[in-house]
């Protein structure tokens, strides 16, 4: 392989713009999914009397809000720590992003969805289908920059590509465990949609390789 070959292999360096328009969708998906959450209309003579029934009505659509919240968090954070590591890009690195960015701008609908209708099935496996997605696309990204070292650092730990492929992967397993739960009872599918909030927001060996990044 030529010199000029090897460099067109290795990508572009610099990723400013692809993190700074990954964290723009991200904000914009995060803003509105608070927009599912919307202030009770009552005639003013019953506000006193019908306003508190009204806020204790709105619970699954503020409990569906801090669940999706959390889960596009896991995302962002997913996102930014391979980032921390994908040193250079090119144009098959950026579509691989623009599908990810695809399914995670898609998740105010499933939201709003699991927040109308959270007693059907086929809301949560439409929730969880789309985070499987959304899932699978980030891996793939993983998969395509650390592949013969393409767009990393040469001497990067093999144990922290494996790593990252086992926690990246984890999650749209765990929701297609949930999907197959939902088949029994939906408060076990929705558990498990808890359970892999909770995996990912507590300490993990991520954490201390984070530590030695520069």
């Amino acid at each position: 392989m030529t010199k000029a070959e090897k460099e067109k292999q290795a990508g572009v360096s610099g990723n400013e713009r692809i993190v700074a328009f990954s964290d723009g969708v991200f904000a914009i998906v995060i803003t509105l999914l608070v927009l599912e959450i919307k202030v009770p209309e009552i005639a003013a003579g019953l506000v006193a009397e019908e306003l508190p029934r009204a806020l204790v009505d709105l619970w699954p659509k503020v409990l569906s809000h801090f669940v999706s919240f959390a889960v596009l968090g896991i995302y962002w954070v997913g996102h930014h720590t391979m980032f921390m590591y994908i040193k250079r890009h090119d144009r098959v690195l950026l579509w691989l992003n623009i599908l990810f960015l695809m399914f995670v701008s898609s998740m105010p609908f499933p939201t709003g969805l699991l927040s109308q209708y959270g007693d059907q099935q086929i809301a949560l496996v439409i929730y969880c289908g789309v985070l499987i997605l959304a899932g699978l696309a980030a891996i793939a990204m993983w998969w395509y920059a650390t592949g013969d070292r393409r767009l990393v650092d040469e001497d990067i730990d093999p144990t922290l590509i494996a790593l990252i492929y086992r926690r990246g992967l984890l999650t749209p397993a765990i929701y297609l465990v949930a999907i197959v739960a939902s088949f029994v009872s939906l408060g076990i599918a929705e558990l498990f949609v808890v359970i892999a909030i909770l995996i990912y927001v507590v300490p993990n060996p991520l954490t201390y390789h984070r530590k030695t990044v520069r």
